[in-house]
Parts: structure tokens; C-alpha cells; sequence
């Protein structure tokens, strides 16, 4: 059927036309012809975004981890499933085909069984990117367990915090991780947030640095006698489509961070299709996501998205640098990855290296790129798309986030004309609108708006765990009848989206609204600049005024930073006009980052206001330490 599989712009359309006049019927054709189910639905939608309420294929009964694995042993039982690649390149990767996740998956899931975990209980998962995670991932939803996996780079009490809030009883975690040339101690880490976490009575633990370490008696169990010892079959647990399938933390703008809810049938049809026309997968093909799956990327497109198409997808426990700067350049051509999904931060971090990293690896099996996390600025698109894609792999541009589950707004490769910085049109059955300050949709286009949907997709988030009140209040309180995104965006001449960034990356400057995001882009363009970020601070005259912090390229420090700091605001008024240049410029050694390469504007923007009383807590940080040198040098 075509609509599964989208070949060109017209068919795009056709399609597109079709899941917006009768997203029921388009969404039903989808799932019914595509996926096993245990009892077909009675209702394929009710909604109702006041309350909000959405559900999807009503009375459905299902297991996503038969339709990731068990279907596909009929056809697909030896090929790979996972090509796990680790950290150091001297050890051999892994290719674990079907048939071995079927039997480690019942394996794991028997594990969990035998200590007491059933359906509806919490798992929560804090394990490096090693084929273990994905077992238990698997596991849980195969006897309806919901997991909840916390990316293994938390602090303690990032993790404590996650335990405590969906109160997980039991923990998986391993002796260590391995990041590039360093180990980190996980089980330490885990020991530190059980302190405050009373109600967790088993932690499992897998064996990957072998470093030392203390086992709690009764508590603390190793994982690879209890795996040997389990059975390889495990009965699926018959779900129903609206039951939990996982919890994942966001970090909330305030307060504490928000346990996003995603159920199994929504999340499962719209995960597998956006992969499928997203990536453009054919049966062959290698996919590789860099992500962690710590992280909604990795849930929804290193696991769950390609497992259900019985895709190989690649799963990497290392860093880009390690043992140096062409690791994944060396990945693609090792394994003919023909797929490869990454994050600007990752992009701009490798373009500001030596070619010479990229030109020693054959890269011709690429076929389609793609990119994730933020919106990518220009120069880094540019130099993706000439070094790694050499102007023949389409790059697709994805927009989404942890709440919605799946690509939103992202080009189809082949199909959909790519423009550098624009995630360009709404994916199948998406429904975007552009709303004004005073709540009116905004026409036509040619617009600047807050980016809004206003019909559910499939995988939308049904709430926030244990609190429906702040999901209400978080996503459909702003605008009547609409989920709100938080992003601005724009809408071209030819109706394509641009993501201006976080409304409160948008700065209103002497009655300008200014996404943060083009003038970053304008900034990175300069040849002595790696990278930037833009924020506002309160400004007597103008409401508010543009406060830069830049980093260098190593060799621009020795330059004159009155010169650099014109010669920056020159590029931004030619780029973008007058209005948007900065009032005040520092020149830093570093971003407050979050682990998955967000930076972290809130910090930045108490620094430029010189508020600094409440800076929220920093240890969860890729590199907490850089906000003491950035206050340091602002003088704050």
C-alpha cells in the first residue's frame, strides 16, 4: 500500500491531504494493515483537548515488543536486529540478530519476573548504551512493566529525583560506562540516589567496566547468572492500546522535571511510520541514530521505530572524538550504515576539526541524513550536507520533542525539497498552526508565530505521570483547543516551517519579536566563532536588550576582542538588520549544556540580568563547572 511508503512530493500531498480530512480512517488503514493485534479496536479516536483527554485505537489489545520482535521471526529470524558498536574500536562490534533478541528479551523479561515485577510496575533503567538496555527496555514492555530509562550521565539526584517521582521499585544499572577514554561508576551513582529512595528493593546490575564495586546484600544482585539461569520464553503480556508504556523525564522551564507518559498503540504506529518514511528505510539498509537512549530520540528511533519495521539499527556506546574525530566516519564506512541521524551539537563539534578526519572513510553508502535536537544553523547544514552527504544524501531536518513521541515537521528525503535551517513541512496527519500574542491563527504565509497543533497524532504524551493538572496547565492552557509546542516558528512563501526556537528564546527588543536562533546562525558564520548562544537581559530603554556569549576557535584568541565584538555585530546587522545586535558580548570557554546537548538559556539568561540568587540545580550539566567561569568572567 502507498501510503505506507511515500516516493515523491505529489504522493506527499495526496497523502497528506487524505490524513487531514479523515485522520480516523487514514490512521486506521495504517495501523490495521501493519501491525499484530490481540483484539482490533472499537473506537479509533476520542479527544478532547480541554481537558485534555486523547485516545487512540479504544479497546485495542496489543504488545509493542511482539510487534518489535516476535512478528518478524517468520521472515527475518537471523537478520540483525541490533549492530552494537562499542566504545573502544578494538573491540569487535556485536550483530545480534532476531532470533538472539527474541531470547534475550524473554531472558531479561524472566529476570524481572522472578524478582517480583508485574504489570504497571515501574523499572527504572540507568544503563550505558550496551545491548543490555535494550533487553530490559524490551523486557519491560513485553510483561506491560513500564520502564522509565534515566540517561547514564545524571547525577545522583537527578536520578533519586526520577526514582522517587514514578516510584520505581527496582533499578537496572551496571558496574560501570565507558565515555571515550574515561569509566564512570555507575553503581556508585545509583548507591548515592538509593539513600533517598527507600521503596527500591532490588537493583540489578550488569557487568561492562568490571570495576569494583559494593554490593548491597538482598538488594544487589548481579545480572548475568540471573540471564543464564532464566528460560528463553516469555508469554507477552496482552496490553490494552491506551495502557503506559513508558515514562521519560523532560526537564521542566521551572520546577521539577516532568514525567511524560506515552501509551503502547499510539506511540507504536506512529513511531514505526514516521521511521519508515522518515529515514526512507528499504529492507537492506543499516540505520544508525547517535543518540542515547536515555533520550526520547533514542526510544523512538534507535529501538521501538526500526524494530517494528524489522529495521538493523546501529547502537554506539562511544563519543564522536574517540580515539579521535573521524569515530563515526569510521562507523558508516565499517558498517555501510546507509541512514545516519545526529544532532548539530555533534555536527558543529566535528565541523570544527580537521577534513582530513572525514576524507579517509568511504561514505558512499549514505543515503539519507538527518538531524535532531535543535534546529541546525546554516553553516553546519552546509558543511553536513557537502562533507558528509557530498550534496547527494537529502538532509531531513526533524522537529519534535519528548511530548510528542515522533517526527512532527522534517522533510521526506527525496521527495520533499530540502532549505538550509527550515524543517520545511508538517509530517503525515500533523496539523500545525501559527498563533499570535492575542490567541488568533495566523494565515497564509509569510508568518512568525507560536508553533501549535491543532488535531492529536497518534504518539502524542497522554499526560505527565501523576500530575494531569501541570500537563494541562504546561500544553493547553496557552492557546484554547491547541497543544502548544513552546517554539516559535516561521512559515515561508511556499508554506515551509522554520523553528525560531523556545518562545522564550524569543526576545522582544524595542517591540521586536527576535528569534534567538538566526542570530546565533548569523554569529556562527563568523570565521573566528565555534559556536554561541543569544539571550535576553532587562534594558532601560529598549524592554529588553541581546546578550551574546561566544566561543572562539582556538586560533582566534590571540585577535583583539573590541575588533571581534564589531565585527560580530556588523555580521548580524548585515544578516539580519540593526535591531538584533548585541548590546553586550563575552567571549567564554564553554556553554552550560544538558547531556543531550541543550544549552541551558535559563542559566544564561540569570547571569546577563545579574540575577544569580537561584541558578537551579547545575550538577545534572554535561560541564557544570563552565557556569562558575562564565560568571566569572561577566563579573557576577
Amino acid at each position: 500500500m502507498s501510503n505506507y511508503h511515500i516516493k515523491n512530493l505529489e504522493e506527499y500531498f495526496q497523502i497528506y491531504r487524505k490524513s487531514v480530512r479523515n485522520p480516523e480512517a487514514f490512521w486506521e488503514e495504517i495501523a490495521e494493515e501493519h501491525f499484530q493485534w490481540r483484539r482490533r479496536w472499537d473506537n479509533v479516536l476520542s479527544w478532547d483537548f480541554e481537558k485534555p483527554e486523547v485516545k487512540w485505537f479504544e479497546g485495542a489489545q496489543l504488545n509493542i515488543s511482539e510487534n518489535c520482535i516476535d512478528r518478524h521471526l517468520y521472515t527475518r529470524a537471523n537478520k540483525t536486529a541490533i549492530i552494537f558498536e562499542p566504545n573502544n574500536p578494538d573491540e569487535p562490534a556485536q550483530h545480534i540478530s532476531y532470533s538472539q533478541l527474541h531470547a534475550e528479551v524473554n531472558k531479561m523479561a524472566n529476570v524481572l519476573k522472578s524478582k517480583g515485577v508485574k504489570k504497571g510496575d515501574r523499572v527504572c533503567i540507568y544503563l550505558p548504551m550496551i545491548p543490555e538496555l535494550a533487553y530490559t527496555v524490551l523486557a519491560c514492555a513485553r510483561i506491560g512493566a513500564i520502564h522509565s530509562v534515566v540517561f547514564a550521565g545524571f547525577s545522583s539526584t537527578a536520578l533519586a529525583t526520577r526514582i522517587n517521582d514514578c516510584d520505581a521499585s527496582i533499578v537496572v544499572t551496571s558496574d560501570g560506562s565507558y565515555r571515550g577514554s574515561k569509566s564512570i561508576d555507575l553503581k556508585k551513582i545509583v548507591d548515592q540516589a538509593l539513600e533517598e529512595c527507600p521503596q527500591v528493593g532490588t537493583v540489578l546490575v550488569a557487568e561492562r567496566t568490571k570495576n569494583e564495586v559494593v554490593m548491597t546484600e538482598g538488594r544487589d544482585h548481579w545480572l548475568a547468572p540471573l540471564t543464564e539461569a532464566a528460560i528463553d520464553e516469555c508469554p507477552v503480556e496482552i496490553m490494552d492500546a491506551e495502557d503506559p508504556l513508558f515514562i521519560l523525564y523532560t526537564s521542566g522551564s521551572t520546577g521539577k522535571p516532568k514525567g511524560m507518559v506515552h501509551s503502547s498503540a499510539g506511540y507504536m504506529v506512529y513511531t514505526a511510520y514516521t521511521f519508515k518514511n522518515v529515514f526512507q528505510y528499504r529492507e537492506n539498509d543499516v540505520y544508525w541514530c547517535t543518540a542515547d537512549i536515555g533520550w526520547i530520540t533514542g526510544h523512538s528511533y534507535i529501538l521501538y521505530g526500526p524494530l517494528a519495521n524489522g529495521a538493523t539499527t546501529v547502537m554506539f556506546e562511544g563519543v564522536p572524538s574517540y580515539p579521535d574525530f573521524g569515530r563515526f566516519w569510521q562507523i558508516v564506512e565499517k558498517h555501510k550504515v546507509n541512514q545516519f541521524y545526529t544532532a548539530p551539537t555533534a555536527i558543529r563539534a566535528l565541523a570544527k576539526e580537521d577534513l582530513k578526519f572525514v576524507e579517509q572513510y568511504d561514505l558512499s553508502s549514505l543515503k539519507v541524513l538527518g538531524s535532531v535536537g535543535e534546529p541546525i544553523n546554516e553553516e553546519a547544514w552546509h558543511w553536513y550536507n557537502n562533507n558528509i552527504g557530498k550534496k547527494e544524501s537529502p538532509i531531513a531536518d526533524t522537529w519534535w520533542q519528548t511530548e510528542t513521541g515522533g517526527i512532527m515537521i522534517t522533510p521526506i528525503p527525496y521527495s520533499t525539497p530540502t532549505k538550509p535551517t527550515f524543517a520545511t513541512l508538517p509530517f503525515i496527519g500533523v496539523q500545525p498552526a501559527l498563533m499570535d500574542e492575542s490567541g488568533q491563527e495566523l494565515k497564509g504565509n509569510q508568518v512568525e508565530g507560536r508553533l501549535c497543533i491543532k488535531f492529536p497524532w497518534p504518539s502524542i504524551a497522554r499526560t505527565i505521570w501523576g500530575n494531569h493538572e501541570r500537563y494541562r496547565d504546561t500544553y493547553f492552557s496557552a492557546f484554547k483547543g491547541m497543544y502548544f509546542t513552546g517554539d516559535g516558528a516561521s512559515r515561508d512563501a511556499v508554506g515551509y516551517y522554520r523553528i525560531t526556537g523556545r518562545v522564550d528564546d524569543v526576545v522582544i527588543v524595542s517591540g521586536h519579536n527576535l528569534g534567538t536562533a538566526p542570530i546565533e546562525d548569523a554569529i556562527n558564520e563568523h570565521q573566528s566563532v565555534a559556536e554561541s548562544a543569544i539571550v535576553g537581559f532587562p534594558h532601560d530603554i529598549k524592554g529588553n536588550a541581546l546578550f551574546g556569549y561566544v566561543i572562539l576557535k582556538d586560533e582566534a584568541h590571540e585577535r583583539n576582542q573590541d575588533n571581534l565584538r564589531a565585527e560580530i555585530n556588523r555580521l548580524i546587522s548585515d544578516k539580519i538588520g540593526p535591531i538584533a545586535k548585541l548590546d553586550k558580548i563575552v567571549f567564554v570557554p564553554g556553554l552550560p549544556k544538558t547531556r543531550s546537548g541543550k544549552i541551558m538559556r535559563r542559566i544564561l539568561r540569570k547571569i546577563a540580568s545579574n540575577d544569580v540568587s537561584n541558578l537551579g540545580d547545575v550538577s545534572t550539566l554535561l560541564n557544570p563547572d563552565v557556569v562558575d567561569q562564565i560568571r566569572k568572567i561577566v563579573g557576577v
